[in-house]
């Protein structure tokens, strides 16, 4: 076989499974020229912040945040120390995206943003709608009646076609949502029962989204929201960034040389987390450390950036499977979009096999509390891969020597929504 991957014996335990920190040889390169630029993140920002009243109307969840989508940033000393950490300098923290209101995932963020987006043309192009009206345009009877013949259609697991589908059939679209066949069927019950049509398919999450984009392209008053290329969505991930900063001030912790931000985060197919660490690395820059988690069936990001060459490289591409409890991270090839950016930007990598998931679950649950789905669960293994591998110890005395006095953030991305049936299975297999 030709060699694929680099480091050589990279492909070997990969095929073998084996969890493992990955570090970026590319850290610190120079972005693509064709990188987008950071002015729109602020651009997403304030698009974010102008249809807060709008949401509040639409979703009675929201009127206790003003309209505003967020998540709490938790102190997780318990979670400290449960895992078996003892420090009294570092910090760490759960930023609870499983808790997010609405569609209960971190899909929210760039979905939201994506479905706001286009409602804004829309209405802009065949409506009408000046720069200056009011929201309340949006959801008047006539907007309605013009957004239901446009379809803002998704291919999905779940979580981001939960996001576009209720926002978008909350304002009057068609909304469809593509499926594979064996996606979870509470998330496509609920989809349906906020009026959204969800259409199956053979085959795995590449399958449906292939399947959704082609059927898009035969009409032209439906926009498909892709995942694997959207900058909209990206950027709306990448809004998350300065709200966090917020909270960590208000948690009293400084990001700077002397206290380093390490952020891990579970990546799919890699707009979510590709996005928030656009946005961390535009205000914190060397100073902020992000290392993706990625289930050891379903490696994408990773196989694609420790690619010997720039082509297209999938988990099937090197003999795995992509069979994962983590339904939402099971994705066999990394954005193509976001991949050459994280190439530039991201620390690293670790994989994590199914029952450490359901293990970091239980845990999660006995000392914080908080009730995961199991992709929900990957980026709780993170300060552990830093503190005691060769790997995350020859990282930080390269690029973190203040390492003492950081400050973690586990990105938890979704579980507030999964039905208590389920958690219960959940717990079950976790017991």
């Amino acid at each position: 076989m030709a060699k694929l991957l680099h480091p050589t014996d990279l492909l070997n335990r990969l095929q073998a499974r084996t969890p493992l920190l990955w570090l970026n040889p590319h850290l610190g390169e120079a972005l693509p020229p064709d990188a987008p630029h950071p002015v729109l993140i602020e651009d997403a920002e304030q698009r974010i912040r102008r249809h807060e009243p709008l949401l509040k109307r639409l979703f009675p969840e929201l009127r206790e945040t003003g309209g505003r989508i967020e998540s709490s940033l938790m102190p997780a000393d318990a979670l400290q120390l449960a895992l078996g950490h003892v420090s009294d300098r570092d910090a760490w923290f759960v930023k609870r995206d499983d808790s997010l209101p609405v569609a209960g995932s971190i899909k929210a963020r760039g979905g939201f943003h994506e479905v706001l987006a286009v409602a804004e043309r829309i209405a802009r192009d065949y409506g009408g709608m000046s720069a200056n009206d009011p929201v309340d345009y949006l959801l008047s009877e006539n907007t309605k009646r013009l957004f239901a013949n446009h379809t803002i259609a998704v291919g999905s697991t779940g979580n981001l076609g939960l996001s576009i589908g209720v926002l978008a059939a909350a304002l009057g679209f068609d909304a469809v949502v593509h499926m594979s066949r064996d996606a979870k069927q509470w998330k496509k019950q609920r989809l349906v029962s906020r009026g959204v049509r969800v259409i199956e398919h053979d085959g795995d999450y590449a399958k449906a989204v292939d399947a959704g984009r082609q059927a898009a392209q035969s009409n032209s008053r439906c926009h498909f929201v892709d995942d694997e290329c959207s900058a909209l969505l990206f950027f709306g991930y990448a809004a998350a960034a300065r709200h966090l900063a917020v909270q960590l001030e208000q948690a009293g912790r400084v990001v700077d040389e002397a206290h380093p931000l390490f952020v891990t985060i579970p990546c799919g197919v890699g707009g979510a987390p590709g996005g928030i660490t656009y946005g961390l690395k535009a205000l914190f820059g060397q100073h902020v450390h992000c290392f993706f988690a990625e289930p050891v069936a379903s490696p994408c990001m990773l196989v694609q950036l420790a690619a010997v060459h720039d082509e297209p490289l999938s988990v099937y591409d090197i003999g795995l499977d992509n069979r994962t409890e983590a339904d939402g991270l099971a994705v066999g090839q990394a954005s193509r979009f976001v991949s050459p950016l994280m190439k530039a930007q991201l620390s690293g990598i670790f994989t994590v096999p199914d029952d450490t998931l359901y293990r970091h679950l239980r845990i999660a649950r006995t000392s914080l509390g908080i009730a995961l789905e199991p992709s929900a669960a990957a980026a709780i293994g993170g300060p552990g891969w830093l503190a005691n591998s060769p790997e995350g110890k020859r990282y930080i005395q390269s690029h973190a020597p203040s390492y003492a006095q950081s400050a973690h953030v586990i990105w938890t991305t979704g579980g507030s929504l999964v039905p208590a049936e389920e958690c219960a299975r959940y717990a079950r297999v976790a017991a």
